[in-house]
């Protein structure tokens, strides 16, 4: 019996060193045949036939396009895109800062540059921030976990600035959380408990967005579970819904006095209004003066939500750059420039896009995408590479529960933190120690169509041209 196990152990190694051998010495001459085998069918077979028929069908419909429209045809159903549009918007990145070095000269970086802004300045309670970077709207349950939302409430109390409640339930460790709570008034049956909105610092009526503008949603029992159903007083089975209107047979008569309401009720805290950015801007903004609103909040066409039909993403609203110098130039012909607010949100996603929406005329910025992967930072790799990274943030993700609420709140505070000093190199590189010292006197872009829609100097006309045609 020893010697047979003997001889099987023996054979194993044998084979074991065989297949090394092969490994080693023939993995050459193997790989060389199938590179042989598929380089004739792929250099012979016809088009027809040929797998790179591929290459020019992609290019052609877009890759993106065709896996879209195979989940068209799998589902039949009205798709829901996440993170908003993949287009290419015109954006910022043509636009440059122009650098205090002989005249004016830069500040040192040991001077405090003052970055504070006040919110609905003539509201009867305005609100104070100490950075102009405020987290938009990601709702509790509709979108983001409980963990992460007490990890960004924390996180903006921590920078000092303030979290927008988006259209999901409202917890009320939330709010005691966060520094600056801004309560989204949605198109929903939840959230409009007076204690609740008298809790805020700020209220803002969700008119639009985006990505979705005005347009609501149905959201069935199974896509929404556990204690956000609570929070938004659902019953067991019953479907949440975000409507299109607040009223029936709705008028701006009707949203002026919910405004009149919403301002008795919380005291005269800042109340405004949220819209997707569109091509009859200034009507929209024009008939928001008129119902009395303390702050405008636009959300360009690059703006991202959990999941929206891609034809509403994709071929509806204007980019965020032409929607912030359009509504600038349309307030200040009001001359409600200064009076009322405005926060410019959609596609902005790193320091300098925050800073020149800022210098554009905008008051502040909403964050939604590039902080919530800034708060999941490496607790991503608990979904990656099998599920994507998302996966840890939704409420319905996978590894929610795996989410750790001191890390998100390490990691959020972190990249508020870093954005702010980037925004305060900035400006002493600009020979500013004050944000309010920025205008878009202070940008020039390498782009003459955008120069000229801007209304900044083309880089490539010589300085000394542009001083003389002032």
């Amino acid at each position: 019996m020893n010697t047979i196990l003997l001889l099987m152990i023996l054979g194993l190694v044998m084979m074991m060193f065989l297949f090394f051998l092969f490994m080693l010495f023939g993995w050459r001459w193997m790989m060389k045949k199938m590179a042989a085998k598929i380089g004739k069918i792929v250099l012979s077979d016809s088009y027809q036939e040929n797998i790179i028929e591929m290459i020019p069908g992609f290019r052609h419909i877009g890759f993106q396009n065709v896996l879209e429209n195979n989940l068209r045809s799998a589902s039949g159903d009205l798709l829901h895109r996440p993170l908003g549009s993949s287009k290419k918007w015109p954006n910022f990145d043509s636009i440059t800062f122009l650098p205090a070095q002989t005249s004016p000269f830069a500040v040192s970086g040991e001077e405090e540059v003052d970055v504070k802004v006040t919110i609905g300045p003539n509201a009867k309670k305005p609100m104070s921030i100490d950075i102009p970077i405020i987290i938009s709207g990601m709702g509790y349950g509709v979108a983001l976990s409980e963990e992460v939302r007490l990890s960004l409430a924390e996180a903006a109390s921590n920078v000092g600035t303030a979290i927008n409640s988006g259209e999901g339930g409202v917890m009320p460790e939330e709010i005691e959380k966060a520094g600056k709570y801004i309560l989204q008034f949605g198109k929903t049956e939840w959230g409009k408990d007076e204690d609740i909105i008298k809790q805020a610092d700020m209220v803002e009526i969700k008119l639009g967005q985006g990505a979705m503008m005005a347009m609501g949603m149905k959201i069935s029992p199974k896509n929404l579970t556990g204690k956000a159903r609570k929070a938004m007083g659902l019953k067991e089975n019953e479907t949440a819904v975000i409507h299109e209107h607040f009223f029936e047979n709705q008028t701006l008569k009707d949203i002026k006095e919910l405004v009149d309401e919403l301002r008795r009720v919380t005291g005269g805290v800042p109340i405004g209004a949220k819209m997707g950015a569109g091509g009859k801007i200034e009507e929209d903004i024009d008939h928001l003066v008129e119902v009395g609103v303390d702050f405008i909040a636009i959300d360009g066409a690059q703006a991202a939500t959990l999941g929206a039909p891609p034809i509403i993403s994709d071929d509806f609203g204007i980019p965020t750059l032409h929607a912030v110098v359009r509504a600038v130039n349309h307030l200040e012909k009001r001359k409600m420039k200064g009076k009322i607010s405005l926060i410019v949100s959609g596609g902005l996603v790193v320091p300098g896009h925050f800073l020149k929406a800022l210098a554009l005329g905008a008051d502040a910025v909403y964050i939604g995408s590039a902080i919530l992967f800034a708060v999941a930072h490496d607790q991503v790799l608990k979904s990656i590479p099998f599920e994507p990274p998302t996966q840890v943030v939704w409420n319905e993700g996978k590894f929610k529960d795996e989410f750790k609420i001191n890390d998100g709140v390490t990691a959020a505070e972190k990249f508020l933190t870093a954005c702010t000093e980037e925004i305060k190199i900035a400006l002493r590189a600009m020979g500013k120690r004050s944000l309010k010292e920025l205008s878009k006197k202070d940008l020039v872009s390498y782009d003459e169509a955008i120069a000229k829609y801007v209304g900044v100097p083309f880089s490539f006309e010589p300085w000394s041209d542009k001083k003389k045609e002032k």
